[in-house]
């Protein structure tokens, strides 16, 4: 006689781990965005100080048009995605596809995920134009040179008179362990008891935040910044569930994400990458 076993489906979805946004405290959102895909932002020069004469009609020196720079920031990501929900699908799973769930998801594993890599990408783009990942030597890090380098390049940042207060750095996990290894414990700004529970704080003024390395641009395990370097719009975030759409017995689901990064050309020197290659 044949025995038939049964099988339980659980109401109870296995989510998928997913970090939250890491750039959040890397940028600003300064600019007012609201009817336009593009802003000029002005920049205005200064003059050289020269020595001031007692006779003569131009005891000042001789003087020159003060002049401007222009740049121009045009929004280029558009992003988007659908999905359809069958009513007798979702009634027969369990529910566990539930329109509402499923837009929760695809903002953590999905948009925020790509929204990181974009901004990092960016940050990363721009510092390299100006020899910001040439402030130390591109090395393996280790817990010999983690917390050396790490203020090597704070040092740097500091050089360039770039505020002191704010300053963020996004490394990944790797980075984080070498500099608990390295002996940095000793001159940390966080208190010991965040220190025992594990928590960096900050260091050397620093903020401390752990970036999954798949967000990080190649060979790159650390970068610090200043906020005031990079504007990262959000112009548009619009997400809409319709039910019983034309032609769908159940659910359509679309959303419509616009955002860029933009670093300061005049605010470039904020920025510090770690290349380990």
């Amino acid at each position: 006689m044949a025995i038939n076993l049964a099988t339980k489906f659980q109401k109870k979805v296995s989510e998928r781990f997913a970090a939250e946004s890491k750039t959040k405290l890397l940028t600003n959102d300064d600019y007012d965005w609201v009817g336009s895909g593009a802003i000029k932002v002005y920049s205005v020069d200064t003059v050289a100080m020269g020595n001031y004469t007692r006779s003569g009609a131009n005891r000042y020196g001789s003087p020159s048009e003060l002049g401007t720079t222009l740049q121009t920031w045009t929004l280029a990501r558009d992003r988007a995605f659908t999905t359809t929900i069958d009513r007798r699908n979702n009634d027969e799973s369990n529910f566990v596809t539930e329109s509402g769930k499923f837009l929760a998801r695809q903002i953590r594993e999905k948009i925020t995920p790509e929204i990181d890599t974009y901004v990092l990408a960016a940050i990363n783009t721009a510092g390299e134009a100006a020899n910001r990942e040439d402030i130390v030597t591109d090395a393996a890090t280790t817990a010999a040179n983690a917390y050396v380098d790490f203020l090597a390049i704070n040092a740097d940042i500091s050089d360039n008179e770039v505020p002191e207060e704010g300053r963020v750095a996004v490394m990944t996990a790797q980075y984080y362990n070498f500099l608990k290894q390295s002996g940095f414990v000793l001159d940390s700004d966080s208190a010991y008891g965040d220190l025992k529970k594990g928590s960096l704080g900050t260091v050397d003024g620093v903020k401390i935040v752990i970036c999954p390395s798949s967000r990080m641009p190649a060979n790159t395990n650390l970068i610090i910044s200043h906020p005031v370097a990079t504007t990262a719009p959000m112009l548009l975030t619009d997400y809409v569930t319709h039910k019983n759409a034309p032609g769908i017995n159940g659910w359509l689901v679309e959303g419509r994400v616009v955002y860029d990064a933009f670093v300061d050309t005049n605010k470039v020197k904020a920025i510090g990458i770690h290349r380990t290659a």
